[in-house]
């Protein structure tokens, strides 16, 4: 087949992953707000981060890229480490969405050939687009954290409320 069919098919697939994505996010910000306080809500995204980077994990497991376990392994502790800031600071939930949409899209440029800071096999591959899909909700979740960050601090310093005298 044409190369530029090539192309574009793999154009409109990334289109289709990142507003996969995108809607994935605005689903999950819109079931969280729903069922979660600020405090619950700020340490569930905490908590997300660590099986997302570990998701990676699965990948090196399914494709038999022996030669990542230990880059994708180092990641997923590193992600870890900022999800358990992030229950009380919400900048390390920033960084750490932020710095995971980058992994998720070294990971996608790598697999197209476009990057190769990492010896080849270092990262494990992923499924087609997947690296956009992830990015995408990763980035939405950052700015979205952004956002809720007053509220998520002043969560954690407001005094209890008062209960009344039995």
């Amino acid at each position: 087949m044409d190369q530029r069919y090539t192309m574009l098919g793999f154009v409109v697939i990334v289109i289709l992953y990142a507003t996969i994505g995108l809607l994935a996010a605005a689903g999950a910000i819109f079931i969280t707000r729903k069922i979660f306080a600020p405090k619950a809500e700020q340490f569930f995204y905490a908590m997300f981060l660590i099986p997302i980077a570990a998701f990676y994990l699965a990948f090196v497991a399914y494709f038999g890229n022996a030669a990542a376990w230990r880059g994708e392994t180092a990641a997923v502790l590193v992600f870890a480490m900022i999800s358990v800031f992030g229950v009380r600071l919400p900048m390390a939930l920033i960084a750490g969405y932020a710095l995971h949409g980058l992994w998720d899209l070294l990971h996608e440029l790598q697999a197209h050939g476009a990057y190769s800071a990492f010896e080849p096999g270092q990262l494990t591959a992923v499924p087609l687009a997947y690296g956009v899909f992830c990015a995408a909700f990763d980035v939405c979740i950052a700015a979205y954290s952004y956002a809720r960050r007053a509220e998520w601090n002043a969560a954690w310093t407001a005094p209890p409320a008062a209960t009344p005298p039995a």
